[in-house]
Parts: C-alpha cells; sequence; structure tokens
C-alpha cells in the first residue's frame, strides 16, 4: 500500500488557516503525512471561503490546475471543504466532474471517516450536514502541531449580526461560542508547541458568550491572559456596536493584551450602514475610536471598508473618504462589493457598475497608503519591542534580516547586529552568527518607514519597558 499523504491548500482567512490546521491534525492522527506540494500527495484538500467571489473564483482556478494531476493519477482524491463546500454542496460534482469529496464547515471531524468511504467504494460523497451530537465542537484532543510564534484560536464560529451583505450565516451557521476552559486548553497546548501569541478568532469576539451565558469577551481576555509562557494576545473581529467599556478597559488592565484593535466600519455613510443593517452609525464608531485613543495613545486601529455597495452614490464615497482622512486608520483592508448567494444586498437594486467601483477602490487605496506611509514614517526614531517571528521572507535591501511585529501589529524587519541608541548606522547587515531570536522580545530602534513594514536595528543596553512596547524616542 502506498504512503498516504495529504497536501492542503488554504483559500480565505485566518479563521480558514485555523481550520485547516485541525484538518491536518486529523488527517495526521489517520496516517497521512502532511506535503508541501499537490504533486507529492494522493489526498488533496482544498479548503475554501466564500465571503467574496475574487475567493471563490481563486477555487475554481485551482481546480482547474489540479485536473492533471487526476488524470495522471486517478486514485489521488480531490477533497474541498469549507465555505464554498457549505453553500454548494452537491453542485460542485457537477461542475467539477473530478472532484471525489464536498465536505462543509460542520463535517471536519467527519473527514477521516470521509476520506476513508471514497477510498473503499470509489464513490463521490457529499456531507454539509450539521455537527452530530457528541462530536466534539473543536476540542483539540491531545495534540497541538507546531504552528510557529503566532498562532490563532478559533473561540466562536457563526455569526447572528446579518448584514446584508454577508454570506458568513449562510454558510457557517448561528453564532456559538466555545466554553472558556477549552480555549484555555488549546491555547495552553499551542504555548507547549512553541506559541508566545495567540490570536483569538469570531465574527464577532464582541459577543462571545452571551448566548451561552458564559464569560464575557473581557473575562475570557483576562484568563488567557494568565496563561504562563504566553507572551501576547490578539483578537479579531470587532463589531463596533459591541465594543463594550470593559472591553475598551482591558487594553489597559491586562499586560499581554497587544495595543491594536481591528475595528470594521464598512462605510462613512449612514444611509449605507443602514442598508448594511451594521446596527451602528458613523457618529457611534467615531466616539469608540476617539474613546480608545484617550484612554490609549498610539493605539493602533485597522478596519474594513466595502465600496460600491448596491446605492452607494458618489456623495456616499466621498463621505467614506472624509472618514478616512478624519480618523486615520493604520490601515485598511478593501473590496469592491460582490453578490452572495442568500445574503439580502443580492436583490438590492442600484448596482454600481464594475468600472465604477474599480475606480472608487483604487481612489480610497491611494488615500489610504498615504496615511500608511506617514503613520509608519513618524515611527522613525521610536523604539519598539519587536516579538520576532523569524527571518525576513523579503526584503528591499535583499539582506538577510530578522522579522516580527509590534504590539500595535507593525511588521519590523531589522538587523541582527545590536547597536547602542546613540549608534543607529545605515550599513550593511551581518547574515545571522546562529544566535537564534525567533520567539524573543526585542527592543528595535525605527530607521525607516514603508508602505506594509518597518525597518529597524536591534538595540543593546536598552531594557524591554513591557510586553505592550512603549514608544520612546531613542536617545
Amino acid at each position: 500500500m502506498p504512503e498516504k499523504k495529504v497536501f492542503i491548500q488554504t483559500i480565505g482567512c485566518q479563521m480558514n488557516i485555523y481550520d485547516s490546521e485541525r484538518i491536518g491534525d486529523l488527517m495526521s492522527r489517520s496516517g497521512y503525512g502532511v506535503v508541501d506540494s499537490a504533486d507529492q500527495a494522493n489526498l488533496i484538500i482544498v479548503n475554501t471561503c466564500a465571503i467574496r467571489d475574487k475567493a471563490e473564483q481563486k477555487l475554481y482556478s485551482l481546480l482547474g490546475r489540479l485536473a492533471p494531476l487526476k488524470q495522471q493519477n486517478p486514485d489521488t482524491i480531490l477533497a474541498v471543504g469549507g465555505c464554498v463546500a457549505q453553500q454548494e454542496g452537491a453542485s460542485m460534482l457537477s461542475r467539477v466532474p473530478y472532484l471525489d469529496l464536498v465536505f462543509g464547515t460542520d463535517a471536519l471531524d467527519r473527514l477521516p471517516t470521509l476520506v476513508d468511504r471514497v477510498a473503499l467504494k470509489k464513490a463521490r460523497i457529499v456531507d454539509v450536514g450539521p455537527r452530530m451530537s457528541g462530536e466534539n465542537n473543536q476540542d483539540p484532543g491531545a495534540q497541538i502541531s507546531g504552528g510557529g510564534v503566532s498562532q490563532f484560536v478559533t473561540i466562536m464560529r457563526g455569526c447572528d449580526n446579518y448584514c446584508t451583505y454577508c454570506v458568513v450565516p449562510f454558510v457557517r451557521g448561528r453564532e456559538t461560542s466555545r466554553p472558556p476552559e477549552q480555549i484555555i486548553k488549546e491555547i495552553k497546548m499551542r504555548v507547549a508547541s512553541g506559541a508566545r501569541e495567540v490570536t483569538l478568532l469570531g465574527q464577532n469576539v464582541n459577543s462571545y458568550g452571551n448566548k451561552e451565558e458564559l464569560v464575557s469577551f473581557a473575562d475570557l481576555l483576562t484568563r488567557v491572559n494568565e496563561v504562563g509562557g504566553l507572551e501576547r494576545i490578539r483578537f479579531t473581529t470587532s463589531h463596533p456596536k459591541d465594543l463594550s467599556k470593559e472591553l475598551i478597559a482591558a487594553f489597559g488592565r491586562l499586560e499581554k493584551l497587544c495595543r491594536h484593535i481591528h475595528l470594521p466600519v464598512q462605510s462613512g455613510s449612514d444611509k449605507i450602514l443602514h442598508r448594511m443593517n451594521r446596527k451602528y452609525t458613523l457618529a457611534h464608531f467615531a466616539e469608540r475610536v476617539a474613546r480608545l485613543r484617550a484612554d490609549y495613545p498610539g493605539i493602533a486601529i485597522t478596519s474594513d471598508i466595502i465600496v460600491g455597495f448596491p446605492g452607494e452614490t458618489e456623495s456616499d464615497f466621498q463621505m467614506t473618504l472624509d472618514m478616512i482622512r478624519g480618523i486615520r486608520f493604520d490601515s485598511l483592508f478593501a473590496f469592491k462589493y460582490s453578490d452572495r448567494p442568500n445574503a439580502a444586498a443580492t436583490q438590492f437594486k442600484e448596482k454600481i457598475p464594475a468600472k465604477e467601483k474599480a475606480r472608487r477602490l483604487q481612489a480610497l487605496l491611494g488615500l489610504q497608503q498615504q496615511i500608511t506611509l506617514e503613520k509608519n514614517k513618524a515611527l522613525i526614531g521610536t523604539r519598539q519591542v519587536v516579538l520576532v517571528e523569524g527571518f525576513s521572507k523579503t526584503s528591499a535591501t535583499k539582506e538577510v534580516q530578522w522579522s516580527g511585529r509590534t504590539s500595535t501589529s507593525k511588521i519590523v524587519n531589522f538587523r541582527d547586529d545590536p547597536i547602542r541608541d546613540d549608534q543607529v548606522r545605515d550599513d550593511q547587515a551581518r547574515p545571522p552568527d546562529g544566535n537564534d531570536l525567533t520567539g524573543k522580545l526585542i527592543t528595535v530602534v525605527i530607521k525607516k518607514g514603508f508602505f506594509h513594514s518597518l525597518l529597524g536595528a536591534s538595540v543593546t543596553q536598552s531594557p524591554i519597558l513591557s510586553r505592550k512596547g512603549v514608544q520612546s524616542r531613542a536617545a
């Protein structure tokens, strides 16, 4: 019998990355070795996202590229899971005749059994049914595979907000929260496997535990903050309507909680926010931002924006640009609106032409790039505490550098040649000399600011003030 090998391709968001880790663990326990290339595998699993049309297009493009592998070896099992699988179900088998298995978002725990059925019966199978009674509801079990310095932990699934553009309630289901004891157990296991930072994931982490009457999200953060060996805590995504005073206060109360919040605004027009069913006004959003910045100067605030939502006039769009100029986010994720199956906005009239959506997106991104660059350059000369994640993958100077993030989620590439604060130089970096900084908190002087990252130099005789990385000017 040939050795069993699985290749897992992830398309989409952080939650999909987390689910792909679970898929890898499940299949490893079933005797599969995880490989880095599809042509090495006899099981290929594509884990998908349906939030935007572009991600769905990527899926079908990838499946087309995988077709020759099935032709060369018909016994190779090709499976698609995640949100698109949940959304499309059996229709995927008709659209992709060489696809063997379609499994939904609640079928992860059944995946090894489904794969065995495909292999033994040579059948094509669809399973988009709900989680069965007694299935583990994301309990990590006895083992967590190493995932690096920074790892994801899903604390809740689904969503009850029903924003009119969003497919999540239809493919991930209604909102459910994991028990806090289970979450803490998983985080401890991930710390034992090498994690020094965790990002808590949910469609709306602010409402964690409300339905089940568990602890509040702020209380959960308090428990996570007590986990030994953990250096930093992040979370995403927060809904502005549910951003409580208790959660805002947690940024000052919890030492390990990073000074960064991702707070999707989606539009600067109250009319469009109402059509999106976001349940807050721009004034409400701006008040929350002002409170965060008043209490924690220097906190990084990032956001999401959708351009070209049905009915968005030029005036509405200009309100969004004015909002960006006024709030000055640290960075933005911006997207062109696209109809998603089952979402209410698919029935809305006044659809914006594709060319106009593209124009608005480029104008918005251009404005935000200018703001981001200004903010990054303003950090030149400050000292920042960086959690080192490893070597930099790319470098404008082609030098070998370390890479990590500040508490405010800024990517910093820096040289491995510690120098005093008064000796920051522009000379060439030395290659690493065996001193592994991965997973360590390092103080770095920022020398240059770019659109997407910062360049710095590590500092000797410069103690770390706290995990939060309080900014100060270099001496």
